[in-house]
């Protein structure tokens, strides 16, 4: 059957080239790749002031070595300027509680500019890298740079991870964190966030 002609058939609005722009590809992307994990990233320019910024395009890029990788959109590159910099920085999972703050932090602050001090983010030293972390975030990813790649419009930063943290209160019988208790932020589209919802289990299949 034609399945144009199937009275079934889900309805569909086609975005392509020729209807669509570079912005609105962006925010038709943002809307569909969802619910995306945040990368509460904190580093430290080669001239020593502390930054900290969200980021939602964020996932683990090698597990051997482990590498993470983060993405900056356009011209928000405070970020990636200092992991060029200093070669360092810290990914911190972002929970439900700090929502407002971690919104706070996605504004565009100037480069000279302590965003933990600015918007009141409490911190404290990193375990192994020379920059700070967000001291109330229960896991915190501390890498190393391992390369930044030039895509587009963006800079995919990847990081080796040297050290992970993890808060004895979000951690399950193993160690790891357990996902009810950490109760992770994620950003979905438009000025939409994702707070945490039902969990279901499935063995995968041999």
């Amino acid at each position: 059957m034609n399945r144009d002609l199937d009275p079934n058939a889900a309805q569909r609005t086609l975005f392509d080239e020729s209807n669509t722009t570079a912005g609105g590809f962006y925010k038709l992307l943002t809307a569909s790749v969802v619910p995306r994990p945040i990368a509460w990233v904190s580093s430290r320019s080669a001239d020593g002031v502390d930054n900290l910024a969200p980021f939602s395009f964020f996932s683990v890029s090698s597990t051997n070595p482990p590498i993470v990788q983060f993405t900056t959109v356009g011209g928000f590159k405070n970020s990636s300027d200092n992991a060029r910099a200093t070669g360092q920085f810290v990914i911190n999972i972002a929970t439900e509680s700090m929502i407002d703050l971690v919104n706070a932090t996605s504004a565009g602050f100037d480069e000279d500019v302590n965003e933990f001090e600015a918007v009141g983010v409490a911190s404290e030293p990193a375990a192994v890298v020379d920059c700070l972390r967000v001291r109330d975030s229960p896991v915190s990813i501390e890498c190393v740079l391992h390369q930044i790649i030039e895509v587009g419009n963006s800079q995919v930063v990847m990081g080796r991870v040297v050290a992970v943290s993890v808060a004895t209160s979000v951690a399950a019988a193993d160690g790891h964190p357990d996902f009810a208790k950490l109760a992770p932020l994620a950003r979905l589209g438009r000025t939409e966030w994702a707070l945490p919802g039902e969990v279901v289990e499935r063995a995968r299949p041999r």
